[in-house]
């Protein structure tokens, strides 16, 4: 029985954060031994916002190199620069002709980035689910590791595809959701009720992955907490302190009862620094390995070089297939 295809991917802005780690990469590590996964970095979609072009570039081959340091093994994985496969952007636009304009405009992300960036409102940012569509289409993936946050995608994307599929017979897989069920939902540091987002304008919100030691534990210190001082998991009335639990549950695997147990008659400050240092020593092997490949550019453009040969593979023949049912000379 052939394993199932899994596809998902991070956008080339910004740098990583703990949250990325652990609520995506971390699984997808766990994931490439059960089934036939392509990671994708998702340049393309960085352009809906405008960046310095000296710094996407660093910040793909980055993401490229993190992935691996993670423990991604790039020869049971499928590990691509979106750009590279030419058919991402060539499959977005013929499903641009099947999308409506009403189903984008109800997209809450689109709404959410339109309002931080009233400045550059592009028609990339608008049609951004078609693009989506097309990166999960082309590869027939039956998988998309999803938070609730994303799931407005998927749905746009079965859509398309069931439309498409109705018109022409059946062409695409209809992908589902896949959440793990130990998949992290990691918080601000100092607003825990926003997602640690790489984005974020106060840096004591965010660890970033390349963060040294010394700067992870000041932040970890500055966390929001509550007055109570106990280490008690109640995500409505304590959510700083739920999130530290939940950072803390996800790196030592412990549950929150033993969390609770073993913080009990603590303050926070022990608490904080524990988190911290957990944190410091989850990261200190992949921060070490990281350096070292980034320090290797060549072995780097072989990884993405195979990787979208890999990729273009199973990307062309979908895009073909899609060509001829809609009339498209190949």
């Amino acid at each position: 029985m052939s394993k199932k295809i899994i596809l998902s991917g991070i956008q080339a802005t910004g740098k990583l954060t703990l949250g990325n780690y652990l609520g995506a990469i971390d699984n997808w590590v766990k994931m490439q031994e059960e089934y036939n996964c392509y990671y994708m970095i998702a340049n393309l979609h960085s352009l809906t916002v405008r960046n310095d072009p000296e710094t996407l570039k660093n910040n793909t081959l980055k993401i490229l190199a993190i992935y691996i340091a993670a423990g991604l093994d790039p020869e049971k994985n499928t590990i691509f620069i979106q750009s590279q496969v030419k058919e991402h952007a060539e499959l977005g636009w013929i499903l641009d002709c099947y999308t409506y304009m009403g189903e984008l405009s109800r997209m809450t992300q689109f709404k959410d980035k339109a309002a931080k960036h009233a400045d550059n409102i592009n028609a990339g940012l608008f049609t951004y689910p078609a693009l989506m569509a097309a990166d999960i289409l082309l590869y027939q993936a039956n998988l998309v590791p999803v938070g609730e946050d994303q799931m407005q995608h998927l749905e746009i994307t079965r859509d398309i595809a069931e439309r498409f599929n109705k018109l022409y017979g059946e062409t695409f897989v209809m992908p589902e959701g896949y959440v793990r069920k130990s998949s992290a939902r990691i918080m601000g540091l100092q607003d825990p009720n926003q997602k640690m987002s790489k984005s974020a304008t106060n840096l004591n919100d965010v660890i970033f992955l390349e963060d040294e030691p010394d700067v992870i534990l000041k932040k970890f210190k500055k966390a929001v907490t509550d007055s109570e001082n106990e280490v008690r998991f109640n995500p409505e009335t304590k959510p700083g302190v739920s999130n530290l639990m939940q950072i803390y549950s996800s790196i030592t695997s412990k549950t929150m009862q033993e969390i609770e147990k073993e913080f009990e008659g603590h303050g926070y400050g022990d608490f904080k620094t524990k988190v911290a240092e957990a944190v410091i020593e989850k990261l200190e092997p992949i921060q070490k390995k990281y350096k070292e490949i980034l320090d290797n550019p060549k072995y780097l453009e072989e990884i993405y070089t195979k990787g979208a040969e890999s990729a273009r593979k199973l990307a062309s023949e979908t895009l073909n297939m899609v060509k001829q049912k809609i009339g498209i000379i190949v």
